[in-house]
């Protein structure tokens, strides 16, 4: 009798060992969660604010250069998409899409001098520009947070205790590439005047990789 009760002993030990590491577990896990949670969304209130500049910036545009209707097209849909997708993991590929369009928009500038001292234009391509720069920082933060959890979720013995609370991994990551993520600057100062030599000999330099 006596080894019954302390196996029963034993037994109760183990398992207010393991509800005690359960309750702990998933009390991180909720923390870490909320984080992300948190995290995203100052992600999607940078992400808003860029979609709230883009009409403004694409009538600028517009105004000027309306025979780009493809990109403008492209930005509308993109936008669109933005502004409709429920999960972070939409608005993720509708901002990768939104980036190479808003990134084709930036590009024809070079094709339309008018624009380049176009006032409007120019505040709102610098409000964009850091938007664009809060987004990175953002996006940074959101992606070490949602990496901070998925670790914990993975790690032997909480993959256990997650499992039973119901957390699972989230790959809901912004992947896009370096050069994906950022508008193109477009630079509207004059090309710097190239010293000239006072020598008939000398050879003209070529002028400096963009």
């Amino acid at each position: 009798m006596v080894k019954v009760l302390i196996v029963i002993a034993i037994l109760a030990l183990i398992a207010f060992v393991a509800f005690g590491q359960y309750v702990g577990v998933r009390n991180t896990l909720v923390t870490k969660n909320e984080a992300v949670k948190a995290s995203w969304s100052q992600v999607d209130i940078v992400l808003q604010r860029r979609a709230d500049l883009i009409p403004n910036l694409v009538a600028t545009v517009k105004g000027i250069a309306q025979q780009e209707q493809t990109v403008f097209g492209d930005i509308a849909k993109a936008r669109s998409a933005l502004l409709s997708a429920g999960t972070p993991s939409d608005k993720i590929a509708a901002n990768r899409q939104l980036d190479g369009a808003l990134g084709r928009l930036l590009a024809i500038v070079e094709n339309y001098p008018q624009l380049k001292s176009n006032e409007n234009f120019l505040r709102l391509q610098d409000e964009l520009a850091g938007t664009e720069n809060r987004i990175a920082v953002e996006r940074k933060r959101y992606n070490d947070t949602l990496q901070d959890y998925n670790t914990y979720v993975q790690k032997f013995p909480n993959n256990i205790f997650a499992g039973w609370a119901g957390f699972k991994p989230n790959e809901a990551y912004f992947a896009a590439s370096e050069g994906s993520r950022q508008v193109p600057t477009v630079n509207f100062a004059p090309p710097a005047a190239t010293p000239q030599s006072t020598s008939p000999q000398a050879t003209p330099q070529p002028a400096p990789a963009h």
